[in-house]
């Protein structure tokens, strides 16, 4: 059997994922010290997009943002209501911090790379299923200190992130 090394060593690396509790101060914080410029927070439903924390769908609601630095996109959420990994964070780290870490693959390998950590013994502690990807964060907090997504990226998705990249250096 592989280890998580081994697994994540095939994807590509994403995002980092900042759970905060303020995320215009973040935002703000960062274009100012970093220069990254964040597109103004958009508020998210877990029922509207069928978010699952721990196999359910639970009332929750947030605002996220995220923007592309040239080498990772870095991804900016602020939970405001109702119960969620990125709530359990921030109540375990009211300051907010880097939760996750995520990776992507082409849709088609999703499935194998799931089955691969799941049998490995970590735990699905959340999953969205978008037009554009499919997610599944993992309990990964004991072997790297954050949580793992991994990202299925549909054909529809790998546009949408050209058009993002794009977007992000001004071309």
């Amino acid at each position: 059997m592989s280890n998580i090394n081994d697994t994540l060593a095939k994807l590509e690396f994403a995002q980092i994922g900042w759970v905060v509790p303020d995320i215009n101060a973040t935002a703000k914080f960062l274009e100012k010290s970093l220069g990254i410029v964040f597109p103004k927070p958009e508020r998210y439903s877990a029922e509207d997009l069928n978010i699952k924390y721990y196999g359910k769908v639970v009332p929750s609601d947030g605002l996220t943002t995220q923007t592309y630095n040239g080498s990772a996109f870095i991804e900016l959420i602020q939970p405001l209501s109702g119960q969620s990994l990125f709530h359990d964070y921030l109540a375990k780290y009211p300051a907010g911090g880097v939760q996750h870490l995520a990776f992507r693959l082409p849709v088609s390998g999703f499935d194998r790379v799931v089955d691969d950590l799941t049998k490995q013994g970590y735990a699905i502690i959340g999953e969205v299923d978008h037009p554009i990807a499919r997610m599944k964060f993992f309990d990964t907090y004991q072997t790297t200190g954050v949580a793992t997504e991994i990202m299925g990226i549909t054909p529809e998705g790998w546009t949408a992130i050209k058009s993002m990249e794009k977007a992000a250096s001004g071309k």
